[in-house]
Formats: structure tokens, C-alpha cells, sequence
């Protein structure tokens, strides 16, 4: 899981390549329960890469993207959005890896 260091960072990787956006909070307790699981999702996916994205700090990425609930996730492939699971509800490690595999064979 990438951690951009600044914005400048993250829109890199909006721009190339295909990646995963994990939108989280520190506070968030369904963002706790699935990021342990996270490891596991990424070695299932190789050809995706996750970043990480901290939604207090990156609040004006939020607002834009409208993630309004957490945990939520946006995969965007060289600036063009595929596919996103925005919600507010709790996520299972089964439910990322539908969500992904039928992003990819869209």
C-alpha cells in the first residue's frame, strides 16, 4: 500500500497507471476492520496497485470524488475512473474482491 506524502504525490497516480484509491480515516472502526485484509487483497490483484488515501487529510480529494462514506475505494486507470465501491457500509475482504475482479474484466 502506497502513502502519498503530499498531493502533488497522489495526483501522480490518478494520472498513471492503474490504481486502486483506498479512501480511510485513523477514526474510521470499519476502515480498521478491513485493513488488515488488505495485504491479502493486494497480493490477489498484482496488476493494481493501492494507495492509500487519508480522507482528513486529502478532504478537498473527497468532496471532488464524492466519497462521502468510508471505507471506500476508487480504481482509476491513467486518469480515467473504472469502477468505485463508495459507500458508508462496513466492507468484507469477499466483497473488495468481486468489486476488483469485475473492474478488471470490464
Amino acid at each position: 500500500m502506497i502513502i502519498p506524502k503530499d498531493l502533488a504525490e497522489l495526483a501522480t497516480y490518478v494520472e498513471k497507471g492503474k490504481n486502486v484509491f483506498f479512501f480511510t480515516a485513523d477514526w474510521c472502526g470499519d476502515c480498521r476492520y478491513i485493513k488488515p485484509q488488505l495485504p491479502e487483497i493486494e497480493a490477489d490483484f498484482p496488476d493494481l496497485q493501492f494507495i492509500e488515501v487519508d480522507r482528513d487529510e486529502y478532504m478537498d480529494v473527497a468532496v471532488e470524488w464524492n466519497i462521502f462514506g468510508i471505507p471506500s475505494l476508487v480504481v482509476i486507470e491513467d486518469g480515467k475512473e473504472l469502477g468505485r465501491l463508495v459507500n458508508k457500509d462496513r466492507k468484507t475482504k469477499e466483497e473488495i474482491e468481486a468489486f476488483l475482479t469485475s473492474v478488471q474484466s470490464a
